[in-house]
């Protein structure tokens, strides 16, 4: 993963500086993030399987989209990145769900927004570099899945969706 330049943050999502990635996760400087759900025409959601390269949570289950905010992007501009660049989809429109604080894992702490949007008919084309597969589960099936087979999802991505359903969660709405 190529190292690019995150705006630093602190609790009140001001930015307070600029850092590379790899030194943000370093030393655990609070950093922003964006998460998209995408459903198709059922309802289902568009779940990825991360890619067994990727540094962190190699292998494992995730949302649509997940991506760090580059410094001087917007949360939206990024999400909107995100669709191009890991799913190969433009012109999807994305309705903000909500803003969070969590601790992603060691020395990971962001503030992220989350974004839904529903495809329309589009197909992803997903970059093979960082997704291995993706799938679509209703939000039921996902639900279940999570209390069954938990090792499989990446642990924001628990918290991600225990928020999303109004259940307890390790995570700040902001």
């Amino acid at each position: 993963m190529a190292d690019e330049l995150l705006d630093v943050v602190n609790d009140n999502d001001e930015v307070t500086g600029q850092e590379m990635r790899s030194v943000v996760h370093q030393q655990g400087l609070q950093h922003r993030g964006v998460h998209v759900f995408l459903f198709n025409e059922q309802g289902e959601m568009l779940i990825q399987k991360r890619s067994a390269d990727r540094a962190n949570s190699p292998s494992l289950l995730d949302c649509s989209v997940s991506e760090h905010v580059k410094a001087g992007e917007s949360y939206l501009e990024a999400a909107m990145r995100g669709l191009k660049e890991e799913m190969g989809v433009e012109g999807v429109k994305l309705t903000l769900r909500g803003k969070i604080q969590m601790e992603y894992g060691f020395n990971d702490n962001e503030i992220s927004e989350i974004y839904e949007g529903s495809l329309n008919g589009l197909s992803v084309q997903f970059d093979p570099g960082e997704i291995a597969e993706v799938n679509f589960m209703s939000l039921d099936d996902i639900r279940t899945s999570i209390i069954r087979d938990k090792e499989q999802y990446c642990y924001w991505f628990i918290e991600l969706m225990n928020w999303y359903f109004g259940q307890p969660a390790r995570l700040k709405a902001l």
